[in-house]
């Protein structure tokens, strides 16, 4: 699973070299379609269940891996265009060199929580006696193979692949290691940009001010 995430940021890492725009694109419409799916299923499983007394047993499972998935990649991409709300009141109020360092350790703060949460073991350099993770946690699921609880591949499916009848946990679990290399990788990036003066905070700020500056003639108007 390391190999794999890290030729998925290398990849990533080029994509964004040459196609910037495509990559922003795709992360929305990863998104868009996981909000859409959600709503789709949930839809649907109340149409069935009051409409016709019927139901699919696994909507309400498959809409909480989804409804996770979309939490687990919306992190990196709510740090990548500065969407995270954040309170800069106190740090605004410090010298430019000041604010620039608060922000740079927001960023490294930000690193260290995915790093520590992707995978704990290399705390035991310091002296912490603690070890796991998500990749950890995949791994073991991985391993053991079982099954969620309701969610089941379809008869057909089984069959013709001659898999378990019940879908992996690991399958469902994928988006855990991925999303938070993904927000380590955000945060980085993050944490680059501001050291090069690219952009000021990992967090949304201001926003309101923004807003109304931009739209102070409307009314005017």
């Amino acid at each position: 699973m390391v190999l794999v995430i890290v030729v998925l940021l290398g990849l990533l890492v080029v994509a964004e070299y040459f196609w910037p725009e495509k990559v922003v694109r795709a992360e929305e419409n990863v998104l868009a379609l996981l909000l859409a799916t959600i709503t789709l299923v949930s839809f649907a499983q109340v149409i069935a269940r009051y409409g016709f007394n019927t139901g699919w047993g696994g909507a309400l499972e498959i809409t909480r891996i989804l409804f996770a998935w979309m939490i687990l990649f919306g992190m990196s991409y709510g740090v990548k265009t500065s969407s995270h709300l954040g309170v800069d009141a106190v740090i605004r109020l410090f010298p430019k060199p000041v604010f620039k360092g608060a922000a740079l350790f927001g960023a490294l703060c930000g690193i260290l929580y995915a790093v520590i949460l992707l995978k704990a073991d290399w705390l035991q350099v310091f002296g912490a006696d603690t070890k796991g993770g998500a990749l950890h946690y995949w791994d073991k699921f991985y391993k053991i193979g079982i099954g969620l609880d309701d969610l089941r591949y379809p008869e057909w499916f089984q069959e013709a692949f001659g898999v378990q009848e019940r879908v992996q946990r690991w399958i469902a679990y994928l988006m855990l290691p991925i999303g938070l290399a993904l927000l380590a990788f955000r945060c980085l990036q993050a944490f680059v940009q501001i050291w090069r003066g690219q952009r000021e905070l990992m967090v949304a700020s201001h926003e309101a001010e923004d807003l109304v500056a931009q739209n102070k003639t409307v009314t005017e108007e």
